[in-house]
């Protein structure tokens, strides 16, 4: 029962989400189930959720900061001078546009490490070319995620590394050393299931147009939000210290290596700048919060049901049970553990969170079955990943929703994470079993 808690309690947030419950009392009815299926009471499975949201306190307040600094920039029109030369350039070219947005939000995770803090500022303007273009916004949404998480997986710099060092630290905490030049190697092949995905996603599944009054109906005031935002600009004083306020904000947050001290300091120069005047300030940060807010508190429960299911031991016991049941055929071996990654992070919603919980559990088993420092790699890496597209609570599917439902017109559930889901986590789990065969 404490081994199965983890599978039930990701199909209950999976199916209420599918039913279009609120992604948040998803994500707490799963963590309660998760609690109560391994004996622990009601008051003391809240009680592990409320004490595991601190884990993403931190990233939580960045993205209200984000946010509000998102609003400052809007509010400057310096979005709306890109929104009207991508008219001139990309107009009627949708596929070139989607993969424009990919290549753009590779480079927030390796060259300009925002993550998704450019999502807010970019897409809401160009909604109204994306309902011109008659763009498919599933499309945009796989291009978005695509851009947030492929990059970490092969590229070594920016987040990257960081996620290329937690598998390097964590599988030295459990006696296998692999320098981080080989795990850029292993986490190429499962990095380009991804390029698959995308091309499938962009070339073919959603290459035709989607009429915008086919979406879902348009909440009236989020369209007039919208709507606001098509005046026409000229470049001028302001959007040169914007541009200024955005250089300060990357360099604080590269020198301190801190999304709160980079968007703090990036608000902190609109203000300053006089680009957004001092009364404005108190509805800056509630457009900020209203923008970024439910991303935050989603990202906290989701910490909360992680802190049930590692607490209570099931994430252990559903492995142990799982390679109790492994056998000496790698190829089985390695399915099975991709599944139970799958899983987990479908639950958890972190592919860096992710990572230490499997490396404990799957570098032994990895050892005694014979997979080489490379496939085993593979198999954390990959597994560690799987299930980031396509979760309800992962930031990888919440930043495009946040950006592309500004006007009301976009589902989280069924415009973002079922086709992510579909797209990349099917051929990242094959090409991931692959390098671990191969390897």
């Amino acid at each position: 029962m404490l081994a199965w808690s983890v599978v039930v309690s990701v199909l209950v947030m999976t199916v209420l989400s599918l039913l279009r419950v609120n992604v948040i009392i998803a994500i707490l009815a799963a963590g309660l189930t998760g609690g109560l299926m391994t004996g622990a009471s009601l008051t003391d499975t809240l009680d592990m959720i409320i004490n595991g949201m601190g884990g993403q306190a931190q990233v939580a307040l960045s993205y209200i900061l984000l946010g509000a600094f998102a609003v400052t920039i809007a509010y400057s029109g310096i979005t709306g001078i890109l929104v009207q030369n991508l008219l001139k350039v990309m107009k009627g070219k949708r596929v070139a546009l989607l993969f424009v947005i990919a290549g753009v939000a590779s480079l927030s995770q390796n060259v300009i490490p925002v993550h998704i803090a450019f999502i807010p500022i970019l897409i809401p303007p160009l909604l109204k070319l994306f309902n011109e273009m008659k763009i498919d916004r599933r499309g945009v949404a796989t291009a978005l995620t695509f851009g947030l998480k492929a990059p970490y997986l092969m590229i070594p710099a920016g987040f990257g590394l960081i996620f290329h060092q937690t598998i390097q630290d964590s599988m030295k905490e459990n006696g296998v050393t692999v320098s981080v030049p080989e795990i850029a190697q292993s986490m190429l092949i499962p990095g380009l299931g991804m390029v698959v995905g995308l091309l499938i996603a962009v070339l073919f599944t959603y290459r035709k147009p989607r009429d915008p009054e086919e979406i879902i109906q348009v909440d009236s005031e989020k369209a007039e939000v919208a709507a606001s935002e098509e005046n026409v600009e000229t470049f001028g004083r302001k959007h040169v210290f914007t541009i200024v306020a955005i250089i300060v904000a990357l360099g604080i947050q590269w020198y301190t290596g801190s999304m709160v001290f980079g968007a703090l300091a990036g608000l902190v120069s609109m203000f300053a700048f006089r680009i957004v005047p001092f009364k404005r300030g108190d509805q800056v940060v509630s457009e900020g919060i209203g923008m970024m807010g439910t991303i935050a508190f989603v990202m906290l429960i989701a910490s909360g049901f992680a802190n049930v299911i590692q607490t209570t031991g099931a994430v252990d016991a559903l492995v142990e049970q799982t390679s109790g049941q492994l056998g000496d055929n790698k190829m089985v071996i390695a399915f099975l553990l991709l599944v139970v990654g799958l899983v987990i992070t479908m639950g958890i919603g972190s592919s860096f969170g992710t990572i230490p919980i499997l490396a404990a559990l799957y570098v032994p088993i990895c050892v005694s079955v014979g997979f080489s420092p490379l496939a085993t790699v593979a198999l954390i890496g990959t597994a560690g990943a799987l299930g980031d597209a396509g979760s309800p609570a992962s930031d990888s599917t919440l930043g495009p929703t946040s950006g592309l439902n500004a006007d009301g017109r976009h589902n989280h559930i069924w415009d973002t994470c079922v086709p992510t889901f579909l797209h990349y986590n099917i051929p990242l789990f094959v090409f991931g079993w692959v390098a671990a065969i191969i390897l």
